[in-house]
């Protein structure tokens, strides 16, 4: 991969659409801060090959993330990272978040994942997440 790359995996095999899985992806090394307002994200097509996905999948996953705010998009200059200050969630938005995470908890819950460890992986991913 090339340096400003960042480490991303999509499972082909999933129910999920690639390109989801890289907007979520991209999305939470965003908001870790692992790269800076200004900084150049690979190239649509070096991301794609590097994914081993079609171009067409990434193009749309850096669509969505400059909807959101996060990339600021231009032929012939990529992918730039945008300084985006802290979203205010609108009540649907925590409605849905809520939902979701209620969501995927039972899922980890099924699947015999321990109480305890869900609770510590999710106070270990906030800490992580908020160093931004």
């Amino acid at each position: 991969m090339a340096p400003n790359t960042p480490v991303l995996r999509v499972d082909l095999a999933s129910d999920r659409p690639v390109y989801e899985q890289i907007v979520s992806g991209l999305r939470a090394v965003l908001v870790a801060g692992e790269f800076e307002p200004g900084d150049q994200l690979p190239t649509v097509r070096q991301l794609a090959t590097d994914l081993g996905v079609h171009h067409n999948t990434v193009a749309e996953a850096y669509r969505v993330l400059a909807d959101e705010g996060w990339l600021d998009l231009r032929r012939g200059r990529g992918a730039v990272v945008l300084d985006r200050r802290e979203a205010k969630p609108s009540p649907e938005a925590k409605q849905g978040f809520a939902r979701r995470l209620e969501e995927l908890v039972a899922k980890a819950i099924t699947d015999g994942v321990p109480r305890s460890k869900i609770a510590d992986h999710m106070a270990a991913l906030a800490k992580k997440l908020g160093k931004a």
